[in-house]
């Protein structure tokens, strides 16, 4: 357990944390704005990397609305929050999606990442120091909109992965979303998935779309990850509370969304401290305070 005291003490490795041998990519799904499915995509995702031998975690990264635990019918004894107060810690509060999957609740009401003091920063670090359950794999499921709290999320880790849907508020945003972590904070690649598409033939156009106005504007890297269909079965899923990939496999969804979880765990495993799971949540500590100090 986290106590007041131990996370007052853990600012002191923040600076050298003891890492773990084995790296862990970590993943950002974000989309800018609400309603285009990417909360669905990251468990779904996250589910499938699990089938291919992945130790996966997912983290419920929207403080405020958290909503995995609903979609996955499972009731958190604890949540983020309570890792801050100091009352819990990450092993204690985890819950299973499935053997390979564990899910890292957030909950309503609970503070902002930037609005945590030095202590709970620390017992934030310290916590994921303690980290007794192994993880190869970190999916973020970040908040809705373009807040201080997505884009530090976005910027400390590894990959980020954009979800777009073919309708105009949804494509404004999520350019938007790319261009401020490219001109305000350097990030440089990103990953596109366009959702609720009516044929793989609509997700390439819409990825030209952005593609051609990113390379005209911004100076950044966009792969096509590629496109998830609109499903009845999908929308049924989130009735039922049972991810798609579990309820409804060989729907058209599923399907693509196991197409998509192939080609992430194709890619390469990363090498550098910015794999691990523990350094990530440093530099989001950094980039949630001014000047990346720790006030």
């Amino acid at each position: 357990m986290v106590s007041s005291a131990n996370a007052l003490a853990a600012t002191e490795n923040v600076i050298q944390p003891q890492r773990p041998k084995n790296p862990v990519q970590v993943l950002a799904v974000t989309g800018g704005k609400g309603g285009v499915g990417k909360s669905s995509i990251a468990v779904n995702l996250a589910l499938e990397l699990g089938k291919l031998e992945r130790s996966v975690m997912v983290m419920d990264a929207d403080l405020g609305l958290a909503n995995i635990d609903v979609l996955c019918a499972l009731s958190p004894a604890g949540t983020l929050e309570d890792v801050f107060a100091g009352k819990q810690s990450l092993d204690e509060i985890l819950l299973q999606i499935d053997s390979r999957v564990s899910l890292l609740p957030a909950s309503s009401g609970a503070p902002a990442i930037t609005s945590l003091s030095q202590a709970e920063y620390g017992g934030l670090i310290q916590a994921f120091n303690s980290l007794q359950a192994p993880i190869d794999t970190l999916v973020i499921d970040t908040p809705a909109g373009i807040s201080d709290q997505v884009t530090s999320f976005c910027r400390a880790a590894r990959e980020v992965l954009v979800v777009v849907c073919d309708e105009p508020t949804s494509i404004t945003d999520a350019y938007s979303m790319i261009k401020v972590l490219n001109r305000d904070f350097n990030v440089k690649r990103f990953n596109i998935v366009v959702n609720k598409v009516s044929s793989n033939q609509q997700g390439i156009d819409l990825f030209n779309k952005i593609l051609k106005v990113a390379d005209n504007n911004l100076n950044v890297m966009l792969n096509y990850l590629g496109s998830v269909p609109q499903d009845d079965y999908l929308q049924q899923s989130v009735q039922v509370r049972k991810p798609v990939v579990d309820s409804f496999p060989r729907s058209k969804s599923a399907l693509a969304l196991k197409k998509l979880a192939k080609k992430i765990h194709g890619w390469p495993e990363p090498k550098q401290p910015i794999g691990h799971v523990e350094f990530f949540v440093e530099r989001l500590v950094s980039y949630s305070t001014p000047a990346g100090v720790i006030e």
